[in-house]
């Protein structure tokens, strides 16, 4: 599975560039194969289906932040901007405009389409832009969401119930302002949330720009909980749509359908019906084989690309990816609030080996990841990570950790190597930690869970010592922010992405300028200034960067892969399939 990294909470994942954790190459729960192959019927009743591990589990991505549930409402949920071709930030005409109208104060003007509407025929307007700022502005308490880097610099938007302009006036500059107003799956209906509460459109605008959460307690009760999916749909009328697609059926465990919104105002979607089916890693290739499906995108291994290239009238692409593997320490009920142990973990764990076993058969150009906030594709690479500190940890030294672990008195010191289950790859990245780390004196245990990005789950409660997962994310500065920057408490509601609690005021302080800073030829010295206190530190390890793989039917036209987090889904309204 894979966590989003973005402007904010785990289980979570919000505006520009957040990150989603990854769960790559995890399964959720396995799908049955359906008695018929997806693509029969007619080109104007065709159906198109793309294959996934993880189920859906929430229509709010920003307060659950999964990869899949954002990758899911791609095209369900439209916003101000997407991450378009190649990861790069995109205004999404069609839904609405954005411009920025001052530099001093930072303000950004926006409009709603006139034309938007809910696909329950509800307006799209000025109660949608203040749910999304009540959430992610930081400045209601009680709202769970992924976190809230550059809106908590927005003043409450002064829109009247029914305008379809709001403005994003800032108290400071923000570097990401171009990705900072709602986006792809961030704009989520406020008039189902105040309805659920039993609440006015009136009382609700009036509540949120007086910033009143006592009155606002049952709409984020709702925000929090009410677009959970267990177990399948129950209420349809939760879930209204504002893109081409909305949701219109699901299957609890197996799939969920989109199908084209009758109320979108904007091109028809190329194909009506797009299924969302979900099948364990394992049983992909022989899913697309089979044409069950048209289009995967599993976690590459040596092994499946070279099944993927075998099949005949297969597409297989793999390429550069916003998403990296790491180590994070837990620093809220572990032992390695300690620094010796830290460094002791760390200087056992054997990265390049790790790199060389698991990734290199699949990329021969891959490398050992020396940072964590720039990946090797980018141009500012060699910048960001020469002197980061990483080269102390290049090989395993045995003797060194050793000798920390004696120092400390924790010779046999048991090590919980939490990650979600099945992921025979990251099975295999503890087993190789475990064989150098346990000649130092470590106890090595693979914690694997099948519940540990869920809610109440391991990662969320901090029931293991070092986490083993990915961020995926995009080129944007901000997006990492709250990965780093000190908790508001260290909790499932406060955490946001910074999920082991790590604190460093000096980050703090360095994040801060980061993002205030416009002129981005600055950013690379600034963010490997961060990068070698997060090595001092030893805040988590970065061990690689994740190639990209897609494989689909060569009928398939228009799949164009993404590096971002809005992965190949982010134009699925133009997918086709020829016939």
């Amino acid at each position: 599975m894979t966590h989003r990294r973005r402007l904010g909470r785990f289980l979570t994942a919000v505006t520009a560039g957040a990150l989603l954790l990854s769960a790559c190459g995890q399964s959720g729960n396995e799908a049955s194969k359906p008695s018929t192959p997806a693509t029969t019927g007619s080109a104007s009743g065709q159906t198109i289906t793309y294959a996934g591990e993880q189920e859906f589990n929430s229509y709010n991505s920003i307060a659950v932040n999964n990869l899949v549930n954002s990758t899911a409402m791609q095209r369900v949920l439209l916003g101000f901007w997407y991450y378009g071709e190649k990861g790069v930030v995109t205004p999404d005409k069609e839904f609405g405009s954005y411009t920025k109208s001052s530099d001093s104060p930072l303000t950004v003007d926006y409009e709603f389409n006139a034309q938007g509407v809910w696909s329950d025929g509800n307006p799209i307007d000025c109660d949608d832009a203040l749910l999304y700022w009540a959430a992610k502005s930081g400045k209601i308490k009680g709202f769970q969401v992924d976190g809230t880097t550059g809106v908590e610099l927005v003043k409450a938007p002064a829109c009247k119930a029914g305008d379809k302009k709001f403005t994003f006036e800032y108290s400071e500059p923000f570097a990401d302002w171009e990705s900072n107003g709602p986006g792809a799956a961030d704009v989520l209906p406020a008039h189902v949330a105040y309805k659920a509460a039993g609440m006015s459109e009136a009382d609700f605008i009036a509540a949120v720009q007086a910033a009143d959460a006592a009155k606002l307690e049952a709409v984020i009760k709702f925000y929090n909980e009410g677009w959970v999916i267990e177990g399948g749909i129950k209420d349809m009328s939760l879930f209204p749509a504002s893109g081409p697609y909305k949701i219109s059926a699901m299957q609890a465990g197996q799939s969920l359908t989109l199908s084209t919104n009758d109320k979108w105002w904007g091109a028809k979607p190329a194909t009506p019906t797009i299924v969302m089916r979900v099948i364990s890693q394992e049983e992909q290739a022989q899913a697309l084989q089979n044409r069950e499906v048209n289009l995967i995108e599993p976690q590459p291994n040596p092994d499946l690309l070279a099944q993927l290239e075998g099949m005949q009238g297969i597409t297989v692409k793999t390429g550069d990816a916003y998403t990296y593997e790491h180590l994070d320490f837990n620093f809220d009920s572990s032992d390695f609030k300690d620094k010796t142990l830290r460094e002791a973990f760390a200087k056992c764990v054997p990265r390049q080996l790790i790199v060389d076993n698991l990734i290199k058969p699949l990329a021969p150009q891959a490398q050992v990841l020396q940072v964590r906030n720039t990946l090797p594709f980018e141009a500012d690479y060699a910048t960001v990570s020469q002197g980061s500190g990483s080269e102390a940890y290049a090989q395993p030294d045995i003797e060194g950790a050793k000798a920390l672990l004696e120092k400390a008195g924790k010779v046999g010191m048991e090590v919980k190597i939490g990650h979600n289950l099945p992921n025979p790859r990251r099975t295999q990245e503890v087993q190789l930690i475990a064989d150098s780390c346990n000649k130092a004196g470590f106890k090595i245990t693979d914690a694997g869970d099948e519940k540990f990005f869920e809610a109440g789950g391991p990662l969320a409660t901090n029931t293991y010592d070092v986490a083993l997962f990915a961020w995926t994310g995009s080129a944007e500065v901000s997006g990492w922010s709250s990965t780093y920057a000190t908790v508001k408490e260290c909790s499932e509601a406060g955490k946001e992405n910074n999920n082991g609690c790590y604190s460093n005021k000096e980050v703090d302080d360095l994040i801060k300028k980061l993002n205030a800073e416009v002129d981005k030829s600055k950013h690379p010295a600034m963010i490997a200034s961060i990068e070698k206190v997060l090595w001092q530190d030893l805040a988590t390890i970065p061990l690689f960067a994740h190639p990209n793989m897609l494989a689909w039917d060569e009928k398939l036209q228009n799949i164009v892969p993404n590096p971002a987090q809005s992965s190949v889904t982010w134009n699925m309204d133009k997918w086709a399939l020829a016939q």
